[in-house]
C-alpha cells in the first residue's frame, strides 16, 4: 500500500496503464491535479521504481513517463479497488 498511497497516486498509475504519456497529457487526463502535485507524484513513483522517466530527443526537449514492470503489477489491485468503488456507488 505504501507504493500506491497518497492522493492522486493511484490515478497517475491508472492513466499510465494505457501506455507512455507526457506530463501535459497526464495533466489533461486529470484536470483537477495541480502541476506541482503531479510532478511530486511522478518523482516519488520514479524513485520507488513504479514509473520510468525518459527524455525524448525532441525540440524543445520533452519527457515521457511509463509504468515499469513493478508499476504494471500494481494494476490488478487498482482495478479491483475501482470495481469495488463502482459497486458501492451503485448501492447508494
Amino acid at each position: 500500500m505504501s507504493l500506491i498511497g497518497g492522493a492522486w497516486t493511484p490515478n497517475v498509475i491508472w492513466h499510465l496503464s494505457a501506455g507512455p504519456r507526457r506530463f501535459g497529457e497526464l495533466r489533461a487526463d486529470m484536470p483537477r491535479i495541480s502541476a506541482k502535485v503531479l510532478s511530486a507524484r511522478l518523482k516519488t513513483l520514479e524513485q520507488r521504481g513504479v514509473v520510468r522517466r525518459r527524455e525524448l530527443p525532441t525540440s524543445p526537449p520533452s519527457v515521457e513517463y511509463a509504468l515499469t514492470e513493478l508499476g504494471a503489477e500494481l494494476l490488478p489491485a487498482i482495478r479491483a479497488i475501482v470495481e469495488v468503488g463502482a459497486r458501492l456507488k451503485q448501492l447508494h
